[in-house]
């Protein structure tokens, strides 16, 4: 989970000297990773490329000139920005974390895509990226079938109780409708959450999102695919007769009276929240569980490092703020 820390700023070299195209490509790209505590590997930096294609040999070059010049550090297989080449260590702490988060992720997943009216459930955030701390939430995108959003989201919360005794702490951080997935915000920090988000449950419908999101290849060209997922499992047995009995129960006009009870009940609980964050989106195919914009702290926090390297003019608006906000890592 993203906290509000302040990351100190890495010292810089020298002049700022006139970056090729790739080379400030690169550099963005583990400016952008370094919000997070985050170093790379030249994988993952080809993987998230900003705004910019190339070969994975065109990136190790550009990789090595940079470290050559004294504006990027290697520690082991991971690079990070000059001064900063410690987050390696802080890395791999936060793999092993990961790793175990991982373990008791997939037998809860499982559960999650028995759930009614559940289509898709992914992990996002830190998670997503092996980057969770010791502790750390699960942090989770629902897709529901059109029309029970709400009871879609009571029964994942119900979950997140079960799970509590667990040491598992499920966190539903956005819950929207199959009929949704367009995301109406297009910048740089949602085209991330889109890209590193790893499917669970609902492997079609989560291909579908991307593919209604087609314009985060304008920032991330290359990130067509997760860089983790886990074999689906789809509900069986016990499981699948829970979810056929109860979606049958849920239907009809029932369904819907209680659809829109439910709905009616949040809508009070959050109505302060609500007002008071430009983040919160609470309608009939949109449930945001958090309220506090993180989004906003890392695109600030992207554009000042942007400054400290002379690359604030790059060719899309990363700033982009429409109606609709995703929820941060």
């Amino acid at each position: 989970m993203l906290d509000n820390r302040t990351v100190s700023s890495p010292p810089l070299p020298g002049v700022l000297p006139p970056f090729t195209e790739l080379e400030a490509a690169v550099l963005r790209t583990l400016l952008y990773a370094d919000i997070f505590d985050y170093p790379l590997t030249a994988a993952e930096a080809h993987h998230f490329l900003i705004e910019t294609q190339a070969a994975l040999p065109e990136v190790q070059t550009a990789l090595a000139t940079l470290s050559a010049d004294g504006w990027v550090e290697r520690l082991g297989g991971y690079y990070a920005l000059a001064g900063r080449a410690e987050l390696a260590l802080l890395r791999q702490s936060r793999q092993r974390h990961s790793t175990e988060l991982k373990q008791k992720m997939r037998w809860w997943g499982y559960w999650l895509g028995c759930l009614p009216f559940v289509r898709m459930a992914a992990v996002t955030g830190a998670l997503a990226m092996a980057n969770a701390p010791e502790g750390d939430d699960i942090d989770l995108l629902i897709v529901t079938a059109p029309g029970r959003v709400w009871l879609a989201r009571a029964a994942v919360v119900a979950l997140v109780y079960a799970a509590r005794p667990f040491g598992v702490r499920l966190c539903p951080n956005y819950v929207l409708a199959q009929s949704s997935l367009a995301q109406t915000q297009r910048d740089l920090y949602i085209a991330h959450e889109l890209a590193q988000m790893a499917p669970l449950v609902g492997r079609a419908v989560y291909h579908a999102m991307r593919a209604a999101n087609g314009w985060l290849r304008d920032y991330l060209p290359q990130a067509d695919e997760p860089r983790w997922s886990e074999a689906e499992q789809l509900p069986r047995g016990l499981g699948r007769l829970f979810q056929q009995v109860s979606e049958w129960m849920l239907s009809g006009r029932f369904g819907d009276a209680l659809e829109a009870w439910e709905y009616r009940r949040k809508q009070r609980k959050f109505a302060c929240a609500a007002q008071t964050s430009a983040a919160a989106q609470l309608d009939a195919e949109h449930v945001k569980g958090h309220f506090n914009d993180h989004g906003q702290w890392v695109r600030a926090a992207y554009e000042a490092r942007l400054a400290r390297y002379g690359l604030e003019n790059p060719s899309i608006d990363y700033m982009d703020f429409t109606e609709n906000h995703f929820v941060s890592a």
